[in-house]
């Protein structure tokens, strides 16, 4: 009964490997990006704390600034609680990055399935596809590193407001800072929206030209 299990389990397993091998590389591409979009589900789940936590500390800024420097101890209470916030929404970043790492480290592995396609069409479109994903993630890590300086910058703001000796013109220079500092996160949001459109686009093309069901997926 042993032997029976045994030798059971073993064609199981070719028949698996059979399968596998079976697969046009366009499959395996295919098979590739649905686990790469599974991977990004933690991206996915920090958007909306991220957003809440982005709108919490604009209410205690707008608190902040509504204070005269008689009330400076609430002054130090809101700052404590704006840094806090900040401390919290980066490991949200954080999070969501560790999520795209994982992302691409699947992702990577269509390389050498692309290399394998023998339709010229099927191979063209999904190398603009790899180039367009690539370029996404090369994107986000602009734009993490530019919200992370923002963050940065942020902490620098609610640090001066613990000042009691805080002049107008430092605090003036540190808000010009971090409004450039929130451009940089937006142009590097717009890029990374973009290239995430580009390679939605070129996904879709690409399996058209595969002859895959799956093209509507994102």
């Amino acid at each position: 009964m042993k032997k029976y299990v045994s030798l059971l389990f073993m064609l199981m397993i070719a028949a698996g490997l059979l399968s596998a091998c079976s697969e046009r590389p366009e499959e395996q591409i295919s098979s590739i990006l649905e686990e790469a979009v599974k991977k990004e589900q933690g991206f996915e789940e920090q958007q909306a704390p991220i957003i809440e936590s982005e709108k919490e500390e604009k209410e205690l800024y707008g608190k902040i600034i509504g204070l005269s420097m008689k009330e400076f101890d609430q002054i130090v209470k809101l700052s404590d609680k704006a840094l806090e916030n900040l401390d919290n929404r980066e490991k949200l970043i954080d999070k969501e990055r560790k999520s795209i790492e994982a992302s691409k480290k699947e992702f990577d592995k269509v390389d050498e399935k692309v290399r394998e396609i023998e339709d010229k069409a099927a191979k063209d479109k999904a190398e603009s596809l790899q180039k367009s994903m690539e370029e996404r993630y090369a994107a986000h890590d602009s734009l993490y590193a530019s919200y992370k300086k923002s963050l940065a910058k942020d902490r620098e703001l609610y640090t001066f407001f613990k000042k009691k000796d805080l002049k107008m013109e430092e605090l003036q220079a540190k808000i010009d800072e971090i409004n450039a500092a929130y451009e940089e996160v937006i142009k590097a949001n717009e890029k990374f929206n973009s290239a995430t459109e580009q390679y939605n686009k070129d996904k879709k093309l690409f399996y058209k030209s595969a002859g895959l069901n799956s093209g509507d997926k994102n």
